[in-house]
């Protein structure tokens, strides 16, 4: 599976973004797909993920803010990020998976994108 994201950039606070990742490969469709991120200097952070069949899940962090979608047509995933906070500055990173009920399920990863929140 190979996993291609785009859309990051600089946002001021309150502000918002779409990232958009690109899905291909065999059996693509059966896999959850998710959005993690990493800061500087932190732990890599599972964000939001969605089943085959779109049930999601959302990191305490950014629920009520993010909204992830999932469009099997064009095998992509977007995570539509508002009321942006410097603190959700990080690169962000796209990922296929088992389940969207663990962060340990997810195998595949494409490149980061940079996500930057000026205060």
């Amino acid at each position: 599976v190979q996993l291609q994201a785009s859309g990051g950039g600089l946002v001021q606070a309150g502000g918002s973004l779409r990232l958009s990742c690109a899905a291909s490969g065999r059996h693509v469709r059966t896999y959850a797909l998710g959005w993690f991120r990493q800061a500087p200097g932190k732990n890599r952070e599972y964000v939001a993920g969605v089943s085959l069949r779109g049930s999601v899940y959302y990191s305490d962090s950014v629920k009520g803010r993010f909204t992830i979608s999932r469009e099997n047509v064009n095998d992509t995933v977007d995570l539509q990020m508002s009321s942006l906070k410097p603190e959700d500055t990080a690169v962000y990173y796209c990922a296929a998976g088992t389940t969207h009920l663990s962060s340990r399920a997810y195998k595949y990863w494409g490149q980061g994108t940079l996500v930057t929140v000026s205060s």
